[in-house]
């Protein structure tokens, strides 16, 4: 194993930072009561987690009674999602009535395969709309879509596999006027788990009426997430058990990761614009210099509306796979795509969405970087990605000729 190390897959995962272990380090022992305790044990948990339920409020300019605690994104997705539709199910004016889903095909697996399984069931009629070239939605295709059965509209802020940023502000505005002469309000929800490291999450601004996000993805703690729940929007509980969050959320709360979740975004919040700069800065010195240096090398996304800290290549004539161990050999991580889609041998659903053959979404790479990437880093494995690269060409040409 080679003595240093580079990690550059940030959009699968991120470190927690010190500042955040620091803060839940207490409460894993120390301060180690039930929040739904009434004595001081559980007292003491149950500020700890109102606290950051406060702080996320700040941070998404919401009220604290318009956040649950979820175990991530994935769990957040699904209550919005199924719980819209399971509430719709319980009012005796939609009875007969199947509603519509309008989501899109480059979404995280989690809001598709939730779709789907509410398709299987026979619970919803979903379309899916698919991106442009550079995997941006447009929104002439969300309005072409809806009908008057449309219960809500899915659609992620961040792309995770290409970082394109979606026009998430200006379909809000646009289904805030296609309600306004509407009986029964379209419900809009995005999963914002890629953006909230570097991008404006005002629910106001936005005009989401759901939001999810994961604690892992901005230097906290796997396991916790939360959901965006505007005043107003009815949903129905997915999971059975006790009265927690509302009676939203069954289950005793996670408070080390939920202190962890509200620490991150506290950090966030501070931390945010300088890191973003930064970050921008590094990816696009990464860009340049591959676009430059590597032959038959592409960008796949948006070269502008894209997340500061994503890079997703294309390299003909060189299998994914194969790159991604060599690199793994050098000390580099990176990915070929969604860590969630990680070990399928299928090509991305995001990538053949743009319109990419087979082939050549099985040459793609994913490099997403992170708050600490350093120039040097991004020069090394620029000058291992050019020697890699030319040995794995060589290495397929030699094979083709074999056979000719």
């Amino acid at each position: 194993m080679p003595k240093k190390r580079i990690y550059l897959d940030y959009a699968a995962t991120t470190p927690v930072d010190k500042r955040v272990m620091k803060a839940m380090t207490p409460y894993f022992s120390e301060k180690f009561g039930n929040p739904s305790s009434v004595h001081i044990f559980g007292q003491e948990a149950s500020k700890a987690v109102e606290k950051a339920r406060e702080k996320i409020a700040v941070f998404f300019n919401c009220s604290p009674t318009e956040i649950i605690f979820t175990s991530g994104a994935t769990e957040s997705n699904n209550l919005a999602i199924k719980g819209a539709v399971k509430k719709f199910y319980t009012e005796p004016k939609n009875k007969g009535i199947k509603p519509r889903l309008i989501t899109d095909s480059i979404e995280h697996s989690c809001v598709l395969n939730t779709c789907r399984s509410l398709e299987k069931e026979g619970l919803a009629e979903v379309v899916y709309i698919a991106p442009n070239k550079e995997g941006i939605i447009q929104i002439k295709d969300i309005a072409a879509a809806i009908n008057e059965n449309t219960l809500l509209v899915s659609i992620m802020y961040v792309n995770n596999e290409i970082g394109t940023i979606q026009p998430i502000a200006t379909i809000g505005k646009f289904l805030e006027k296609e309600n306004a002469n509407r009986k029964r309000k379209i419900l809009f929800h995005t999963d914002a788990t890629q953006a909230v490291n570097y991008l404006d999450c005002d629910v106001e601004k936005l005009g989401v009426d759901l939001l999810s996000l994961s604690g892992h993805k901005i230097y906290g703690p796997k396991g916790v997430g939360a959901l965006y729940v505007k005043k107003g929007t009815l949903l129905t509980r997915i999971q059975d058990g006790g009265e927690q969050e509302r009676k939203m959320r069954a289950g005793t709360h996670n408070v080390p990761a939920i202190v962890g979740l509200g620490k991150a975004l506290e950090l966030v919040m501070k931390e945010k614009s300088k890191i973003a700069i930064k970050t921008e800065k590094l990816r696009d010195y990464l860009i340049a210099r591959v676009l430059k240096e590597i032959p038959q090398s592409y960008l796949n996304g948006s070269a502008k509306k894209r997340i500061p800290n994503n890079a997703n290549f294309r390299f003909d004539n060189v299998e994914g796979e194969g790159l991604l161990l060599s690199l793994d050999l050098e000390g580099i991580a990176v990915s070929t795509g969604s860590a969630c889609a990680s070990r399928s041998l299928e090509p991305s659903h995001v990538l053949l969405a743009l319109g990419l053959k087979h082939e050549q979404a099985h040459g793609s790479l994913r490099l997403t970087l992170g708050k600490t990437t350093t120039r040097k880093e991004i020069d090394l494995v620029v000058n291992k990605l050019k020697v890699i690269i030319e040995r794995l060409r060589k290495i397929s040409g030699d094979v083709l000729k074999s056979f000719q």
